[in-house]
This record gives C-alpha cells, sequence and structure tokens, in this order.
C-alpha cells in the first residue's frame, strides 16, 4: 500500500516513545509539547533540552518559564492535582545546549539512558532574529544541527529526526516554490563558493581580531549583526536567519545518512486558531507589529504590495502537521520536506490586512496607558520603496533638517531630541530594510506532501478532529478579529 492510502494513527504512534525535544523553551515547542502531555497519555517520555540560565536551573526554567504559562491552563484544568504525576512520570528535563558538541550534556547516566531511549528527536532549537549576530546564529541555526544530528546516529532506537526550518529559505523567490532540499553549497544568486567550514573559520578569525583590538561589547555585536547580514548577502539571501536556517538544512540533508528525515517549514507562525485554545501567542512577528502598531495609533502608513500574499499559518495547525508527518515518515530511510502555509491553498492578501486592521481597531478600540481609547484613522498605503522614501522625506527628513537648524540656533539646547529623533529614523530604515523582502515576497508555496499528508487516512474521527491542519478551512477575517488580535492583546501587549 502505497504512503498516500495508508491508515496512520498518531495516538498509536505516540504510544509508547521517547521524544527528545531541542529548544523546549520556544513558542512552537511549548504547543507541541502541550499537545502531546494533552492528548496522547501514553508516551513514554519527553526529553526537553534547555540551556541553564545563569539564574536558573534548567528545571527551574521548566517550571517558571514553560509550565508557567497560562498555555498549559487546559492541561492543568484536565489533571488537575495529577498534573504533577504526570510531570515526573512522563517528562524529563536535560540540561544542554544545542551550540556544544554532544549538547553540552554533563549528565552521563542520563545522556546514556537517552541513547538507549530516544525514538524521535525533534530540533526546534533556532534565533530567529533577522539580523541575529552572525556567531549566535551559525552556532545555533547552522552548526546546532550537526551537533543534534551526531547526537541522533549514537541513538540506538530512533527512527525519526524532524528538523523544523522556515518556509523562508528561499529568500526573495517569486512564484511558485516547491518542496525541494538545498544542497550542500547552492546558493541563491549562482555565487559559488559557500562553505560551512570557512564561514565557521571566518567567524572565529574576525572574534579574535575584535578581541586582540579589545573592541567593546557594543562593537563586537554589531561588528557580528553587519558581518551576519553581508555573508548572507554575499550569496542571495536577505538576512543571517534565513541564511543560517538553510545551511542547517544544507547540513542535515548531506549527513543524514540513512536516517528518516522530515524537514517541516512553516511559514509565518500565528497564534492558535483552536487549542489548546484560540488565541495564544508569545513574541512579536512582523505581522503584528505593524497591526499593534497601527493600533497605538503609532503607524500611519502601510508599506507592501498589496496584490502580494502574506503566508500565515496558526501555530497549532504547524504542531499538527509536525505530529503527522512523524507518525507517517518514521522507519522510511527518506527526507521529505513539508511545506507548511496558506499561501498555495486559502491566501491572504496584504490588501486584506489594512482592512482587518481597521474593522479590529474601530470596533475595539485600543486603550492607552492614559486610560482613553485611541481613534484610528484609514491607512496610508505606500506600494514601493520609492513612495516609502517620499513619505519619510516629508514626514521626518525635512522636520529633521529643521530641527537640527533650530538646535544651531538655540546653541545645541535641542542636542538630545534631535538625537532621539535621529536614532528613531535609523531605526525605522534598518526595520524597513530587515522586513521589505517580505513585505513585496511574491512567492507561493507549494503544499503537495503537506496535501498528500491530509490524503492519509487518520485511524478514527476523533483523531481528524485532534491533529486538524487544512489552512483552507479558515476564514482569515474571523480568524484576525476574533482570535489573533485579542490574543496578542491579551499575551503579548
Amino acid at each position: 500500500m502505497s504512503t498516500e492510502t495508508e491508515i496512520v494513527s498518531v495516538l498509536q504512534y505516540l504510544d509508547n516513545k521517547s521524544i527528545l525535544v531541542i529548544g523546549a523553551a520556544g513558542f512552537l515547542a511549548n504547543i507541541f509539547v502541550e499537545k502531546i502531555l494533552r492528548v496522547a497519555p501514553n508516551v513514554k517520555k519527553l526529553y526537553l533540552l534547555l540551556r541553564a540560565s545563569t539564574e536558573k536551573s534548567a528545571t527551574q526554567r521548566f517550571k517558571d518559564e514553560i509550565l508557567g504559562k497560562d498555555l498549559y491552563r487546559v492541561l492543568k484544568e484536565k489533571y488537575g492535582p495529577n498534573l504533577n504525576q504526570l510531570k515526573s512520570e512522563k517528562v524529563t528535563v536535560v540540561n544542554g545546549d544545542v551550540s556544544l558538541e554532544d549538547l553540552g550534556l554533563q549528565d552521563t547516566d542520563l545522556e546514556h539512558e537517552m541513547i538507549h531511549q530516544v525514538d524521535a528527536i525533534v530540533n526546534l532549537a533556532a534565533t530567529t532574529k533577522f539580523d541575529e549576530r552572525y556567531d549566535i546564529a551559525l552556532g545555533i541555526n547552522t552548526l546546532g544541527v550537526l551537533n543534534v544530528l551526531n547526537f541522533a546516529k549514537r541513538c540506538a532506537k530512533i527512527n525519526i529526526f524532524v528538523q523544523v526550518s522556515t518556509a523562508y529559505v528561499c529568500g526573495e523567490k517569486s512564484g511558485l516554490i516547491m518542496e525541494t532540499p538545498y544542497r550542500m553549497g547552492e546558493t541563491l544568486n549562482g555565487t559559488t563558493g559557500l562553505d560551512i567550514n570557512h564561514e565557521k573559520k571566518l567567524v572565529e578569525e574576525k572574534l579574535d581580531q575584535l578581541r586582540v583590538t579589545e573592541a567593546s561589547p557594543e562593537t563586537i555585536t554589531q561588528t557580528m549583526k553587519d558581518m551576519g547580514l553581508t555573508r548572507a548577502r554575499t550569496y542571495g539571501w536577505p538576512n543571517t536567519y534565513v541564511f543560517t536556517k538553510a545551511m542547517g538544512e544544507m547540513i542535515v540533508g548531506e549527513k543524514r545518512g540513512n536516517l528518516p528525515l522530515v524537514l517541516i517549514r512553516p511559514s509565518i507562525i500565528t497564534s492558535t486558531i483552536k487549542e489548546p485554545f484560540p488565541g495564544w501567542t508569545e513574541g512579536i512577528r512582523t505581522i503584528d507589529s505593524l497591526g499593534v502598531g497601527y493600533g497605538k495609533g503609532r503607524l500611519t502608513c502601510f508599506l507592501g504590495d498589496l496584490n502580494a500574499v502574506s503566508d500565515v499559518m496558526p501555530a497549532d495547525m504547524v504542531v499538527n502537521s509536525m505530529l503527522v508527518s512523524m507518525a507517517v515518515q518514521a522507519g522510511k530511510q527518506k527526507e521529505t520536506i513539508y511545506h507548511v502555509g496558506s499561501s498555495l491553498r486559502n491566501p491572504l492578501k496584504n490588501k486584506k490586512l489594512p482592512e482587518i486592521a481597521y474593522h479590529c481597531f474601530t470596533t475595539k478600540p485600543w486603550t492607552n496607558k492614559e486610560g482613553k481609547l485611541v481613534r484610528v484613522r484609514n491607512i496610508e498605503i505606500l506600494s514601493s520603496m520609492a513612495s516609502f522614501h517620499r513619505y519619510m522625506a516629508i514626514h521626518y527628513l525635512i522636520p529633521l533638517k529643521g530641527l537640527a537648524l533650530l538646535n544651531i540656533v538655540l546653541c545645541k539646547l535641542l542636542d538630545k531630541s534631535l538625537k532621539d529623533f535621529h536614532r528613531k529614523i535609523n531605526f525605522a530604515f534598518r526595520l524597513v530594510e530587515l522586513y521589505q523582502p517580505y513585505l513585496f515576497f511574491n512567492g507561493v508555496f507549494d503544499d503537495t506532501n503537506t496535501e498528500k499528508l491530509q490524503g492519509i487516512v487518520l485511524k478514527t474521527e476523533a483523531e481528524t478532529e485532534m491533529f486538524y491542519f487544512d489552512p483552507t478551512v479558515i476564514n482569515w477575517d474571523d480568524y484576525f478579529v476574533d482570535i489573533h488580535v485579542p490574543g496578542l492583546v491579551k499575551y503579548v501587549f
């Protein structure tokens, strides 16, 4: 029977399985762990790799930063006083660091246990800042993948490795983007010479050079940020994040051997649509900062191609696609790539975003710190970079020149105001430079493999309800107005 027509039970797959989750403190990882604990009580063990912070042990971080979240309230309601027993039976917190060899494991007994028990590894560790320091991004998003893979190869029972990447490893491609791998050394602009070991060496040399010159911490950070963007753009990627994630894909594809590999490429991950409850979110995504900036009355213009599509996908749907792909691909010695997004089958046109934002914040206006309702106006649309530069010149650069002139007249009394104004303008330009590739992104993600996953028959109707990830069922207006924006207001701002 072919993969497309087989009957699969995700719950049966999870029965008695031990899963190592790397990067367990992250947004998506939290939802992944909560889902398994809530729906699969027969899972054997979840090993959660967490880095201890200077103040807290990994176990303390788990208690405070993970279990303490509102995300777990449904699980707490379900198990009540038995939650502690479930936690002690099913969860083992592992102190480690993905950027170190052997994952920086200190506890040799626990390491030995995992090597003999782990059936699946899910790598969700990532730094997602577009302009992250190159040494940090390379250490986590690229070399970290190699460290996880090397550990996986030591695991006796492992039958699936899941690497969570991003759909935007494609850079600024337009048209239909396929679920195909990036091979070692492949670049987006055809420039030859991409070598991950060479990138590592360049980083080490640059850091040594900065230490020798006794550069300040601020200078080191800025130099490493600039280096990441320069290296990314040399080979055709728009930023450090997607460049280092693409190299992570190359490493795992090249060095996996016969290890079954699932590569998940989600688009922009947004708040949960349904489980454990609608609207759970953390952190700020591009789309969110624009919407909330508008709601607070700070953003008066929208920069972007209104005819382009914003590919967004609720986080619980991404997690469900991961779980189904694991059940389907476990034990199959191949690499399968899944685009998890909405742009092909339920496209959200950019022109809807200002409309939705206006509707959201006129029906439920933002309340400012003074307790007053913020009245929003229709937003000005800037459909090209040229119109953005014109807008900035009229509204900010000309007033800035006037302020500079006044400062001279007033014997530099306005120095601080001038510097603040200048800093804000530079910050706006840098943000636009980083986000511009996505505001004018004209690609659509083919999701043939992901659609095939939906065609696989789950064993019971209950499982079909439980592991939903079909983007065609989403009504974007309802989702943003009733779920996503209220979630942002409640949990983020």
